[in-house]
């Protein structure tokens, strides 16, 4: 009888002394052999009539007996994750922005226009107002150029002006610029307490053609309502109907500083406070243009002044380039008129086309 060939196996041992050696794979079903050797492991030889595995021997599988749980290309368990940290840069950036408030290390412009008070302040209360509770839908937003000035003319309603803020969310947070919207304001706005000081940090300026040119020459994109107070303290049944524009002034300015004229209209800011009633004495004696009497105002206090969520739309349409005319251009009367009519009739016509496709004023 041919003689026995010895097997050696690993020695066991060496998995749980701490030492590192690579494992190796076993080839008998039996216990485990002791091996005393110091040195390098013998070859394991093949039993006779067995076949010899060809290559090398495959390394072992992450997790199992010999494998680091930790090895590169492992994906770590949850347990081994650093827990998020969005909330600690968040912390971070408000205790910095704090800081800066109180050191008065921030800049404001000539009109006293806070950026950055308005992006991380302002815009973050506006914006679930636009996004949740109006549901502001925006359309056409590639007419408004990325860089350089541009007159956005929009209608005005809703007894209160909030559709000025909403446009003002909407052209920030839907431009692929997030361009900032300067809208031009009535006199009334700076003479109440604390609404004159928000307004000027939000980027707001008196509405005079100085003001309004010297923003568009600075590449600014800014907001006006020619309606006024006419559209925004019309009576309900006069909703969306366009109210006089008056003289043109902003052609005028558009022409001067060379900036196209953007068309705007919304739909939806009608319905917000249905004005049904105007207490023209009680106005008088607050000195305001009007004093709204709505379905729920003043019947309900200051729960009536909550606005009705109504659906949104906000259109901006084809730019009417100004660029092209001569300076004298902006004396012209008959220009000046014909210019502002052909902005009136695409605002109205394209609100008669959006009130045709709305399905509901709520949604």
């Amino acid at each position: 009888m041919a003689d026995a060939k010895v097997i050696p196996f690993d020695d066991d041992r060496s998995r749980s002394g701490g030492a590192s050696r690579p494992a190796r794979r076993r080839t008998g079903a039996g216990g485990s052999g002791s091996g005393r050797g110091e040195g390098p492991a013998a070859p394991v030889s093949a039993l006779p009539g067995a076949q010899a595995p060809e290559g090398p021997l495959p390394p072992p599988e992450a997790g199992e007996e010999g494998g680091d749980p930790r090895a590169p290309g492992r994906e770590p368990a949850d347990a081994d994750r650093p827990p998020a940290r969005g909330w600690e840069r968040r912390i971070a950036g408000g205790l910095a922005f704090l800081r800066r408030r109180v050191t008065g290390d921030y800049e404001v412009d000539e009109f006293g226009y806070d950026e950055e008070l308005t992006d991380q302040v302002l815009m973050s209360v506006l914006r679930p107002l636009a996004d949740s509770y109006f549901r502001v839908e925006v359309k056409g937003i590639e007419n408004i150029p990325a860089d350089g000035g541009a007159l956005i003319v929009a209608n005005h309603s809703g007894t209160l002006p909030l559709d000025g803020l909403m446009l003002q969310v909407a052209v920030h947070d839907n431009h692929p610029a997030e361009r900032h919207l300067r809208l031009l304001a009535a006199d009334l706005v700076f003479h109440l307490p604390v609404v004159n000081e928000l307004a000027r940090k939000a980027g707001h300026t008196l509405a005079c053609a100085e003001d309004a040119q010297r923003l568009l020459e600075r590449g600014e994109i800014v907001g006006v309502m020619p309606e006024g107070f006419k559209g925004i303290g019309k009576p309900f049944g006069e909703r969306y109907k366009l109210q006089r524009f008056g003289r043109g002034g902003f052609v005028s300015t558009a022409l001067r500083a060379g900036a196209p004229i953007v068309p705007c209209s919304i739909v939806g800011a009608e319905e917000i406070y249905p004005m049904i009633g105007n207490a023209k004495t009680l106005a008088r004696l607050l000195g305001i243009p009007y004093f709204p009497i709505t379905p729920t105002f003043p019947w309900l206090g200051p729960l009536g002044a909550l606005p009705l969520p109504t659906k949104w739309t906000i259109q901006f349409g084809e730019p009417i380039p100004t660029d092209g005319y001569p300076p004298e251009a902006a004396e012209d009367p008959m220009l000046m008129f014909n210019l502002t009519d052909q902005v009136r009739e695409q605002i109205q016509h394209t609100l008669y086309k959006l009130l045709v496709q709305r399905r509901s004023v709520f949604f």
